[in-house]
């Protein structure tokens, strides 16, 4: 969400090329920001022991849960700055005498007078709100929020620190990263891999992982939420959603409306969309992004597309085409076939400050290096310079996707559902194509259908929708705040994926005010 490049929580990679950003919903959103944020430099430590929940935080839960809502927890120093715990939950809550696992998480205190906890999640599905917090505080808050709130991140199930979904290693992230296809492969050929190879990431996904596979569903992470409310001592939650995480903020809205305090959903999904139509909306948005950027691009001198804009597109289209003719070799001898080149293509898009970067990318691999790109594309895939991966996003981006979302894997509805993107996305629509082939051999089948949610009874909920915001398009926030029964609709007019953190002093303080001072903005308010 800054003028850099994205740490830990950026869009997620698609393994395939025919299902390189799609397959599942908000395939590219791995956001908060999906930017690079500076490092978090808190200038006091949160405090450490044995914590209880108050009682009247509890409330009134069913018994079989109350030993987790009640659970003493250890703080202790982490980080440096900063104290963590480890949080246990129930695997299942509909048995949940069935087993636990755990919840990561981190925590820092205000700098004057708590008015409680702002729990925050950064997207995804997948992204470490762990991270976030330990690694990007100062951006994804202001000073004013920390000295009136307690700021915790936490990784949700199935993610990094939390117990995890577990698919490939390292060695084996990287070998799919750089596989390519023929190009004269006919459709059917490429369809029967693709299968086969889904049947075997499926099967790997099983076995390293076991039955969490079943239960890393929105819904299951929305109630986990309110274990940690409780184990704050809050009444209610107050909580700070970008992109992804506004789907979790309106499912625990839904879920628990007399629980919900101060919530902020920033860079909202429309809950009502099923897989498809979500896809089309971001191969949409990424379109018109394209656009923005190489128009902006062609106002500069080193930009290396001529003529209109549409010719700038155009010539972006035929680099990739060339890639995928041909892939390319980075400097360090990796291979970067076209689904990995489009993936660092699309990293910049998320905020218009890296539109610089991206061009220095594109000038490169037209003089024959894609390394600068493959720098990109392993910013998005979370993979470190010394070959190992920093978090387990991609597994679980994937994995509870394919709990929330049905998803057509026929191949007669792919082809049409291809058409329709390549329609609205001549540059990537392609790409956005067949993500159903990937959860089809999935061992369990999706818990949760798209449906308006209505938090009905729920306190005021602000919802933040940027106008050029390709990951999750303006139209969605609007949606999602009537969908609302006390939504509140707030609009950025810029571009870029989410608001908060990013665009200006007109939302900090619209944002800030409602946590602080419970000041509700005017519904329809524009910065």
């Amino acid at each position: 969400m800054t003028s850099g490049l994205p740490d830990s929580t950026r869009p997620r990679p698609r393994r395939r090329s025919l299902a390189l950003l799609a397959g599942s919903a908000a395939v590219v959103l791995g956001l908060t920001g999906c930017t690079l944020l500076p490092p978090a430099d808190p200038s006091n430590q949160s405090a450490t022991g044995v914590e209880t929940a108050d009682p009247a935080a509890v409330g009134d839960v069913d018994e079989d849960l109350r030993s987790f809502y009640e659970q003493e927890v250890q703080w202790e120093d982490c980080e440096e700055d900063f104290s963590c715990a480890t949080i246990d939950v129930p695997l299942n809550y509909g048995d949940p005498g069935r087993g636990d696992i755990e919840i990561a998480a981190i925590r820092v205190d205000a700098t004057s007078e708590a008015k409680g906890t702002i729990l925050i999640n950064p997207g995804g599905p997948g992204a470490s709100g762990f991270n976030i917090v330990k690694d990007s505080l100062d951006y994804v808050t202001s000073e004013r929020l920390r000295e009136d709130y307690d700021v915790l991140g936490f990784d949700p199930r199935g993610v990094n620190r939390s117990t995890p979904v577990t698919c490939y290693n390292d060695a084996e992230q990287d070998a799919a990263r750089q596989e390519s296809y023929p190009v004269d492969a006919s459709e059917e050929e490429l369809l029967a891999q693709l299968d086969a190879e889904a049947q075997e990431y499926a099967d790997l996904c099983a076995e390293r992982t076991g039955e969490l596979l079943g239960f890393v569903d929105t819904e299951s992470a929305a109630r986990d939420m309110d274990i940690l409310r409780a184990l704050v001592s809050d009444p209610k939650l107050n909580y700070l959603g970008f992109s992804y995480g506004t789907q979790l903020g309106a499912t625990y809205a839904d879920l628990f409306p007399e629980r919900s305090g101060r919530l902020v959903l920033d860079g909202a999904i429309d809950p009502s969309l099923d897989n498809e139509q979500i896809t089309l909306g971001q191969a949409t948005g990424f379109e018109n992004a394209v656009r923005a950027y190489v128009t902006d691009c062609q106002q500069r001198q080193d930009c290396p597309y001529t003529g209109t804009v549409d010719d700038g597109v155009r010539q972006i289209q035929e680099l990739f085409a060339a890639v995928e003719r041909e892939p390319m070799t980075a400097k360090d001898g990796r291979l970067v076939p076209v689904s990995t080149f489009v993936q660092g293509f699309i990293l910049p898009l998320y905020d218009n400050g890296n539109w610089p970067t991206l061009t220095q990318a594109v000038t490169d691999a037209l003089a024959g290096d894609p390394s600068s790109m493959l720098y990109l594309a392993d910013l998005s895939a979370e993979r470190q310079p010394d070959g190992t991966y920093s978090s387990n996003s991609t597994a679980a981006f994937l994995a509870v996707n394919c709990l929330d979302y049905p998803m057509t894997s026929d191949p007669g509805e792919m082809r049409a559902d291809e058409q329709e993107l390549i329609s609205a996305s001549p540059t990537f629509g392609r790409f956005l194509a067949f993500g159903g082939v990937t959860c089809a051999p999935w061992d369990y089948p999706p818990v949760m259908e798209p449906a308006p949610l209505t938090a009905a009874g729920a306190d005021p909920i602000v919802v933040i929708g940027t106008t050029g915001d390709p990951a999750t398009p303006y139209e969605w926030s609007t949606a999602l705040a009537e969908q609302l029964e006390s939504g509140v609709h707030v609009t950025w007019e810029g571009e870029g994926h989410t608001a908060y953190g990013r665009s200006n002093d007109c939302i900090l303080d619209l944002v800030d005010a409602y946590f602080i001072d419970g000041t509700v903005p005017e519904d329809g308010a524009r910065c």
